[in-house]
């Protein structure tokens, strides 16, 4: 009977925007699992509780969701124009995997918290009272990110009124920039254009608009699959087909943004690139019950992670949402009534969400300067994860 004892390693368990996690300081994780490798993976995944083939997760922290699958390494930066360096690990949850593709836009918001309340930003940087700038290295698609936290009595304030929909209590308002959010290096159109025809095998030839920015996603016309744009997660998870179809949208879309060399390659790329769906303003009842009006909203987005529909909209790709908007031309630009726009307020399955960009042509390619998007944090444990000591 194997007998290994328990390791305890000191996390947190934080909620950024409409996804959950667990954050670590690099420094505290076990020395061998301090770099990128095979051992840092294992131990993330057990932590996590994967890979699970009943799906559940329940021998671990993760919640059997894209949102609540999430690990978050952070440390000290060593570069003089960022206080942390931020890295973002998603766990696959019935595969072995962890993706380190991409940045989460959601979890961004609970960094800065995150890095002032563990000494991670140097007090001279910190009110005591007022809104604290904290300038974030985000690894994984090396680029900036700036949190403006709010600070009370010389501590992170985490409550307050600011609602999010997807969230259901309220809290403090975390405003996120995203800067120079085009994704990685490259064109933030990575074929060149802002609408390409996609074909997809089994499925169909249709308009993509393939966007690198915040993260890679590849918007389609909600009515060219199929759909309206108003549809909430049953009617997408509780489909096999459909699944499978947008899976395959996914693969052959990461082939033609060059992301992958084969379609086959798109099992161990989990996290990116993403897919949405598109479509104009329609009225709808969102997955909490609230009545969301056309006239409230520019455009309505559906978009999927992890192979499912998310419940209500990625930070990472309301970044991209709001970059393709501010493009004449795309389809998100065309479903959101064309022109020139800074911001849209789009509709997704839990309600809402209002994001800036702007975006414009630089030597003949498009470029974004920043997005901005308010968020909100909160701790919601801190102390220990244990970890059986074998398993990694």
């Amino acid at each position: 009977m194997s007998n290994i004892p328990q390791i305890k390693i000191p996390a947190t368990y934080m909620r950024g925007g409409t996804s959950k996690g667990v954050f670590f300081k690099v420094d505290d994780l076990p020395e061998r699992c301090q770099q990128p490798g095979e051992a840092r993976d294992r131990l993330l995944m057990r932590v996590i509780g994967s890979p699970d083939p009943y799906e559940k997760q329940i021998d671990g922290m993760g919640g059997a969701t894209s949102s609540t699958s999430k690990t978050v390494l952070l440390s000290k930066s060593e570069s003089p124009d960022h206080d942390v360096d931020y890295l973002f690990g998603q766990v696959g949850i019935d595969k072995a995997f962890v993706d380190w593709s991409g940045n989460c836009g959601n979890l961004s918001a609970a960094v800065g918290p995150f890095a002032i309340s563990n000494g991670l930003v140097d007090k001279s940087r910190i009110p005591d009272n007022g809104i604290a700038t904290v300038r974030i290295w985000q690894a994984n698609i090396a680029k900036t990110i700036v949190a403006k936290v709010p600070m009370t009595n010389g501590e992170v304030q985490e409550t307050g009124d600011f609602e999010l929909d997807g969230v259901t209590f309220p809290a403090a308002e975390v405003a996120v920039e995203f800067m120079d959010p085009a994704d990685g290096e490259g064109a933030m159109f990575p074929t060149g254009n802002v609408v390409d025809e996609l074909e997809v095998p089994g499925v169909g030839t249709f308009k993509a608009t393939m966007i690198n920015a915040g993260i890679p996603t590849i918007f389609v016309n909600a009515e060219d699959i199929g759909y309206e744009g108003t549809e909430l997660q049953p009617a997408i998870n509780g489909d096999p087909e459909a699944l499978a179809k947008f899976e395959m949208i996914r693969a052959h879309g990461a082939v033609k943004m060059g992301l992958i060399k084969t379609p086959e390659e798109a099992a161990n790329r989990g996290h990116t690139p993403k897919v949405a769906f598109v479509s104009a303003p329609k009225d709808y009842v969102s997955s909490s019950g609230k009545e969301i009006k056309a006239s409230e909203v520019d455009v309505l987005v559906r978009a999927l992670s992890m192979g499912k529909l998310h419940h209500a909209m990625m930070g990472t790709a309301a970044v991209a949402i709001a970059t393709a908007a501010a493009v004449p031309g795309t389809l998100v630009n065309e479903a959101a009534g064309e022109g020139d726009r800074t911001s849209v307020t789009f509709g997704h399955p839990s309600g809402t969400l209002q994001v800036g960009a702007e975006a414009k042509k630089v030597n003949g390619e498009w470029t974004a300067k920043k997005a901005v998007m308010s968020r909100s944090a909160r701790v919601l444990m801190e102390g220990w994860v244990r970890v059986p000591g074998d398993s990694f």
